[in-house]
């Protein structure tokens, strides 16, 4: 019952999802739903036995030597469902399991009945003077290597055997020290589900909290539907729109250009005609004063007559080259432009930016009705969150929880110290088998220690000294008290070997790797009516695949208790409280905005008019080539400045006088001609090019593009007139999909954080690693069997400790009796 109530408490976390949603593509804006709160868990559920864990090790190698097999899984099973024996063979796989138990156990039974049956013979034997019991010694050539080999082999025996006591020693200690210190494990085992419980209840509020995050959004959308559904439909329409009446405002700069070019062509027409009279007539007043110096006297010398003759064949060039008289006039095309510049064509096309930029406020003035709707739904949606959050008995069921812990943490406190007393008289028995051994090693290290020191080789049997003596009765001490508590360490050694090597054999390696676990989910085993004992037990349904190796495993993970145990079979969370009902409301309702653009007028027909008028002032008309043919030529057919360089160069080629300074005299004139009417001239015809050239442009195909411009324009306007309803109904679904995705996300973000952060069941894996990884395992199997690992490779070296205890006690005693020889005898 306490399990199921602690599963309970976690169903709540349901009502925010349903069992089935459509995953949002593409997702909306991501919310930000935050953290889930939690606690750090104090457990780490992991022991590390420190330099001990070398022996532990040395033990598991001597197990599998022992045992090699694999878990048995199909015995462990046939057991459980007390069907073993039922085939002839189970037995047969039973004992070749156990062989190497069986084969250990029995040698030490052997040694058990055996070795005490040995030792009163002997001792029987002794007393007869037979077995070494006569105090006689014969003495022998190679006695002395033979007391040092006894001796040594004694010692490395004794060395085997204290080995093995303080293994056996440290394994008992290290198991009381792990009792004395389980109580702060089990206290923050106890700890981490106390956190466990407390923090369920604010985890399942934060998750119907962060509700609100979702409806914030949503309203803030629904608050803003002008920038947001407004501004998407008005994107969509801009696609073209704003490209019309971008071309419509082109036009209208256009018609400005069109005048001003028209204007600088009347102008420069003028300008240039006039400038080109004057100029003739100055060139021509040169030309006659250049010709009368020319036909001065000095020419004829003979220094001068060619150069003369030069220059006056060259007059001929100060002519003008470019005719601007002829050319026709702008001044109609200027008339009709001046008429169509009267209506300003880039004011109507303003207000057509104007009332499409209106776009977002129609939409909010249009859909204020339904906006009212929507939010009432949202509202309701959290209420019943709220209300059905309330109607589970959480308080109820998390108070029921914390009690049977408390009981059962004050339970453990009360039973704590009779286990730490248990533990004392187990520390205490031990520690007496080790104290028997190291009994059996004091009187073999005295014996050796005083036979070695007193041992004196010039004397004979019967006179050896009291400290050799002693020694070897020393020796004799150790052997009889192998011989009384031989038998009682095995017995120990045996019995802690059979059942701590099964259980490091059978449970705690199975644990390891989780074939435990796989024995424990075998179909009908814990009943033999239930599929999955686990399910039959949460959920009352056995044919529910819940295993406890999936649990295990996830809750190892610190995933949610709601994934671990699979609690949707327990809840439907779709019958609690269905989203998506709401959602559809939602939806329902945002599609029923109907948002009318038809008052949205781009262009009137006064502009398209106006674009008309202007293709019909017939810019096109215009003699552009005879333009361009005289505006190509140069304002005089040879550059003045040129000229003028000329002349004054020739006439430094003759003689000094005022034929020379004449000459000079008419290029200076002629520069000045150059500088102040050719370069106003030739301004003049870059002006005029420049406009020539831009009304050639503009008067190509130009009825042509003005009807292309009011084709689009009309085509627009038709658009938002006739198509503009699939355009919105387009961009309306988005914007429902935008709404809808955020329930969406939060129903995502609720199902995610339940399965990987509310409640975190990692305390459960932690108490169960606890009571079997580390309490069963680590601190008790590894524990005893290190122990009788110790004391029985101690109690096995004493058969050889006591033959050569026996072998060596005969050169430490003193005799009774001695080998005499006479001097014809050879001496030993």
């Amino acid at each position: 019952m306490a399990v199921e109530l602690c599963l309970l408490l976690l169903l709540l976390c349901g009502s925010t999802i349903s069992e089935v949603q459509p995953i949002y593509k593409p997702p909306p804006g991501t919310l930000d739903f935050g953290f889930v709160p939690s606690k750090t868990y104090d457990t780490g559920a992991y022991h590390e036995p420190g330099a001990i864990g070398i022996l532990f090790k040395i033990v598991h190698a001597f197990l599998y030597l022992v045992q090699p097999n694999t878990f048995p899984q199909d015995l462990i099973r046939k057991l459980a469902q007390q069907q073993f024996g039922n085939t002839q063979g189970d037995y047969q796989k039973a004992i070749y399991y156990e062989i190497g138990f069986i084969v250990s156990a029995a040698l030490g039974l052997l040694f058990i009945l055996l070795l005490p049956l040995v030792g009163l013979c002997f001792c029987m034997c002794r007393c007869c003077d037979n077995c070494g019991g006569e105090m006689h010694q014969r003495q022998k050539k190679n006695a002395d290597c033979q007391r040092s080999c006894f001796a040594t082999f004694l010692f490395v025996a004794s060395l085997i055997i204290s080995v093995g006591v303080l293994c056996a020693y440290a394994a008992n200690q290290h198991l009381t020290n792990q009792v004395r210190g389980a109580k702060k494990l089990v206290n923050s085992n106890f700890k981490d589900l106390k956190i466990f419980l407390n923090d369920t209840p604010a985890q399942i509020d934060y998750l119907v909290n962060q509700y609100n995050t979702t409806k914030d959004k949503a309203l803030s959308d629904l608050n803003n539907v002008g920038p947001v559904l407004g501004i998407r439909v008005q994107e969509q329409l801009g696609k073209e729109v704003r490209p019309a009446l971008d071309a419509a405002l082109t036009m209208a700069g256009a018609i400005r250009e069109t005048k001003e070019a028209l204007e600088n062509v009347s102008v420069s027409v003028e300008v240039l005609q006039e400038g080109t009279e004057r100029l003739h007539a100055n060139l021509s007043d040169v030309k006659m004063h250049l010709s009368n110096t020319l036909n001065d006297s000095a020419c004829n010398a003979a220094q001068a007559a060619s150069t003369c003759n030069i220059i006056r064949n060259s007059l001929d060039q100060l002519n003008i080259n470019a005719n601007f008289s002829g050319l026709p006039g702008v001044s109609s095309q200027l008339a009709k432009i001046n008429d169509v510049l009267k209506i300003d064509l880039s004011s109507l096309v303003q207000k057509g930016y104007a009332a499409f930029n209106d776009t977002p406020d129609l939409v909010v003035n249009q859909t204020r009705n339904i906006l009212s709707d929507i939010k009432s739904v949202l509202e309701s949606i959290g209420s019943n969150i709220t209300t059905f959050t309330r109607a589970l008995p959480v308080q109820k069921i998390l108070g029921d929880l914390m009690v049977y812990l408390t009981q059962s943490e004050a339970y453990v406190q009360d039973y704590f110290p009779v286990v730490e007393q248990y533990d004392f008289y187990r520390w205490l028995g031990c520690l007496i088998l080790c104290c028997m051994l190291v009994l059996i090693l004091v009187f073999y290290y005295l014996g050796l220690l005083c036979g070695t020191c007193g041992y004196d080789k010039h004397a004979s049997p019967t006179t050896r000294g009291c400290i050799s003596n002693t020694g070897g009765n020393f020796l004799m001490a150790g052997v009889g008290f192998s011989f009384l508590f031989s038998w009682l360490l095995m017995i120990v050694v045996v019995l802690t070997f059979v059942t701590g090597g099964n259980v490091e054999k059978l449970v705690c390696e199975p644990f390891e790797d989780k074939n435990l676990f796989k024995v424990l989910d075998t179909p009908y085993l814990l009943n033999k009516h239930w599929k999955n004992y686990l399910a039959g037990i949460i959920f009352k349904n056995p044919n529910v695949n819940l295993t406890f190796e999936k649990v295990y495993s996830d809750c190892k993970e610190n995933k949610g208790i709601y994934t671990s145990l699979h609690l949707e079979h327990l809840f439907n969370i779709n019958e609690l409280l269905n989203i998506s009902m709401y959602t559809e409301d939602v939806a329902l309702k945002i599609e029923h905005i109907q948002i009318n653009l038809s008052k949205i007028i781009l262009l009137d027909e006064i502009g398209k008019e106006n674009l008309l008028n202007f293709s019909s002032t017939g810019i096109d008309g215009i003699d552009f080539s005879a333009y361009l043919t005289e505006i190509n030529k140069s304002v005089t057919k040879v550059d003045l400045l040129s000229f003028a360089n000329d002349l004054e160069a020739r006439a430094d080629q003759l003689p000094k006088g005022a034929l020379e300074n004449a000459l000079k005299g008419h290029a200076n004139n002629i520069r000045m001609i150059h500088n102040q009417q050719v370069v106003p001239l030739e301004q003049a015809m870059s002006t005029l090019n420049q406009s020539i050239r831009l009304l050639k442009r503009t008067s190509s195909e130009l009825m042509v593009k003005v009807k292309n411009v009011i084709s689009a324009v009309n085509a627009a306007q038709n658009l938002i007139n006739n198509n503009a309803s699939q355009v919105i109904v387009q961009e309306t679904k988005k914007y429902m999909d935008t709404i809808i995705g955020y329930f969406e996300q939060y129903t995502e973000w609720v199902k995610e954080s339940i399965s990987m952060e509310v409640a975190a069941c990692k305390p459960i894996a932690n108490v169960i690693d606890t009571a079997v990884d580390i309490f069963l395992c680590s601190y008790i199997a590894d524990s005893v069997n290190t122990f009788w690992f110790g004391l029985g490779g101690s109690s096995m070296f004493l058969i050889p400790a006591i033959i050569f205890a026996v072998k060596l006690s005969k050169y430490y005693r003193r005799m009774d009796t001695e080998d005499v020889y006479d001097d014809s005898v050879e001496q030993w």
